[in-house]
C-alpha cells in the first residue's frame, strides 16, 4: 500500500521535524539525531516537576503532540512501534529535570519498561529525583498478568500534567498518576490492521468481522466478532467495559486509532452515549485522534471515574492543540425551524391501491441500493443508491401522512418529503419534478402531461438534457413513450439508460468531472434507477 513517506529509516526524523516546524507551541528537539529524538518544551525553566513520556512512534499525536504547557515536558520518540533507547530516554530526563524532580509515564510494554526503567536508574545516579509509573489500562486480555498500556495513558498525562503545572511536588504528582492508572479501563476495536511503513500489510480481519481488544501496535485482539454497524460494534465494547466499572459517573476518552473518519467517530460517540454504559458517562474527551496505531480503522474507549478535582484537572487549558478538551455530556438541543420553512402538508387520506403502488416503487429503490452505489462508484462518489434508498425508506415511513386519495396533492406532498429527506442535487431535482407535476395536475393536465411538465421544470432549473448522461436520458424517453403503455415506457427507459454507457462525456452532474475512460461502459446510475422503476411498473 502506497504511503506518503520517503525512506522508511527517515520517517520518524522527518515527522518530528514537520511537527516542530509547524507547531503553535514553543517546542525544540535535542541534538543527537538520528539516534536521539527528543521533543522538549522550549519555554521550560525546570522550576516545576517535569513529565516525560514516549515510546515507539506511529501513535501520533502521542507523544510529541502532547508536549506543552499543562501536559508533557518532553517526549522521547523511538522508531515505529519500537521503544526508544536508554540513552534517548536519559537525554530527555537530563534535559528537563530540575530540583523539583521528574515523573516518567510509561506504557506497559517490555521494551518501554526496561529502557525507561534503566534510564531512571542512571538519572538517579546523577543525583536527580526521578519516579516512574507504568500504565496498564487495557482490559482486553483479563488473564494477562501484565496488561498493556493504551489510550488511557492520556488521562495520566493530563491530570498529572495539570498538577505539575500548578506547582505540586513530585510525590503528589506521582501518587495522583498511580491513582488514575488504577481506575482507568480501556478497550479498542478495529475493522482492519495497520500499515507499518515499508512493510506488507497483514490481512488478518475478514470482511464482515471486527477485531475486539487488539493492541495499538496491531497485535491480535481477544476475539473477532461479527460486524453489522456502529451500534453493534459499540455494544460489544460497552459490554466489556461494563463488567469492570462501578455505578459512579465516568469520563470517556473516545479515541480514533488513526484511520476512522471524523464522521464515523461522531456516529460512534452517539452510540456510546446510547449504549449500556452511556448512563454512567458524565463527560467526554474527544472523539479525536490521540493514541493512534498509524492508519488503523478502529477506535478505543477509555473510562475513568474522575473526582471533582480530577475533572478540574482534565478541563484545565493546555498548550498542545492535540488535546481535544473535556466536554460535559448533555441532551441534544433542538430549535424549531424558522417561520416559513415548516412545510404545510395536505390532510392525509387513505387509498390502498395508491399506497401499494408507492410502496412497490420504494422497494425497487431499496433493493437496488448496492447495485446503484457500485455503478455510481465508477462515475461519481458511490452514493446514488443510498440516496435513493434513503428517500424511499423515508417515504414509506411517511405514508400515513400522505394524501393518497388526491393525486394532485400527492405529487406536491411527495415533493415536500423528498426536499427534506433526500440529499444531494438529485433530491432537489426530484422535489422540483414532483412539485411542478402537482402544479400541472392542479391546472387540469392528465397525469402523463403533468409528469412531463415536471420534467420540463426540472430540466429548466437543473440544466440537463437528453444526451448529458443523467437520469433525464431514461426519464424523458419513458414519459414520451408512456402514451403507448407502461411496457413501451419501460423499454424506452431501458434503452435510454443503456445508451448512457456509450456516452464518453457527461455534461451535467458529478460525472462531468470524470474522464472518458472511466465513464465508458458504465451506465449513469440515475438513469439506471429510472429504468428499473419503469421495468417494475411494466411488470
Amino acid at each position: 500500500m502506497a504511503q506518503f513517506i520517503n525512506k522508511r529509516e527517515d520517517v520518524v526524523i522527518e515527522a518530528v521535524e514537520g511537527l516542530l516546524a509547524t507547531s503553535g507551541v514553543p517546542l525544540a528537539r535535542l541534538d543527537g539525531y538520528p539516534h536521539i529524538r527528543v521533543v522538549v518544551r522550549a519555554d521550560w525553566d525546570k522550576s516545576k516537576v517535569a513529565l516525560v513520556s514516549g515510546g515507539g512512534s506511529g501513535h501520533e499525536p502521542a507523544h510529541a503532540g502532547f508536549v506543552g504547557v499543562g501536559m508533557l515536558t518532553a517526549a522521547v520518540c523511538g522508531d515505529v512501534f519500537a521503544s526508544p533507547s536508554v540513552d534517548a530516554v536519559l537525554a530527555g530526563i537530563l534535559a528537563v529535570t530540575g530540583p523539583a524532580g521528574c515523573l516518567l509515564v510509561v506504557k506497559n510494554y517490555t521494551g518501554d519498561r526496561l529502557n525507561f526503567g534503566l534510564a531512571a536508574e542512571r538519572a538517579r545516579a546523577f543525583g536527580l529525583n526521578v519516579s516512574m509509573v507504568v500504565v496498564d489500562d487495557d482490559i482486553a486480555l483479563p488473564d494477562l498478568p501484565q496488561a498493556r498500556g493504551v489510550a488511557g495513558t492520556l488521562f495520566v498525562h493530563k491530570i498529572a500534567g495539570a498538577l505539575a503545572e500548578n506547582g505540586a511536588d513530585l510525590d503528589t504528582v506521582t501518587s495522583a498518576a498511580r491513582h488514575v492508572i488504577a481506575g482507568t479501563k480501556s478497550i479498542g476495536m478495529s475493522l482492519d490492521t495497520c500499515t507499518v511503513p515499508g512493510s506488507p500489510k497483514e490481512d488478518r480481519i475478514p470482511k464482515g468481522m471486527a477485531e475486539l481488544g487488539l493492541g495499538i501496535h496491531g497485535e491480535a485482539g481477544v476475539e473477532q466478532v461479527d460486524f453489522s454497524g456502529a451500534r453493534s460494534a459499540m455494544a460489544a465494547v460497552a459490554a466489556k467495559l461494563k463488567s469492570t466499572i462501578g455505578e459512579t459517573p465516568h469520563v470517556a476518552l473516545i479515541n480514533n486509532l488513526g484511520g476512522t473518519s471524523v464522521l464515523e467517530m461522531s456516529v460512534l460517540a452517539h452510540e456510546l452515549i446510547r449504549s449500556d454504559i452511556g448512563a454512567h458517562i458524565s463527560h467526554v474527551v474527544g472523539p479525536a485522534s490521540m493514541m493512534t496505531s498509524l492508519d488503523m480503522r478502529g477506535f478505543s474507549i477509555s473510562l475513568y471515574p474522575a473526582s471533582r478535582e480530577e475533572l478540574a484537572a482534565l478541563g484545565q487549558p493546555v498548550g498542545p492543540a492535540s488535546w481535544p478538551g473535556l466536554s460535559r455530556v448533555h441532551p441534544v438541543s433542538v430549535v424549531a425551524l424558522p417561520d416559513g420553512l415548516t412545510p404545510i402538508m395536505p390532510l392525509p387520506s387513505e387509498h390502498k391501491p395508491t399506497r401499494d403502488f408507492l410502496i412497490g416503487c420504494c422497494n425497487v429503490m431499496i433493493t437496488a441500493e448496492q447495485d446503484l452505489n457500485a455503478l455510481d462508484a465508477k462515475s461519481g462518489d458511490g452514493d446514488t443508491g443510498s440516496t435513493l434508498a434513503g428517500a424511499a425508506r423515508a417515504l414509506v415511513k411517511a405514508m400515513d401522512r400522505l394524501p393518497l386519495s388526491d393525486h394532485t396533492q400527492l405529487f406536491r406532498a411527495i415533493g415536500l418529503e423528498l426536499s427534506q429527506t433526500m440529499g444531494g442535487s438529485s433530491g432537489v431535482l426530484l422535489a422540483i419534478f414532483f412539485a411542478a407535476a402537482g402544479d400541472g395536475a392542479s391546472s387540469g393536465l392528465p397525469i402523463r402531461d403533468a409528469l412531463k411538465a415536471g420534467l420540463a421544470r426540472m430540466q429548466e432549473i437543473g440544466g440537463a438534457n437528453v444526451g448529458d448522461r443523467t437520469m433525464i436520458d431514461a426519464l424523458s424517453p419513458a414519459l414520451d413513450a408512456l402514451h403507448g403503455g407502461l411496457k413501451a415506457a419501460a423499454s424506452a427507459a431501458r434503452a435510454g439508460a443503456d445508451r448512457t454507457a456509450t456516452l464518453a462525456r457527461a455534461n451535467a452532474g458529478r460525472a462531468a468531472y470524470i474522464n472518458a475512460k472511466q465513464l465508458q461502459g458504465h451506465a449513469d446510475p440515475g438513469a439506471e434507477a429510472v429504468a428499473r422503476l419503469f421495468e417494475h411498473l411494466a411488470g
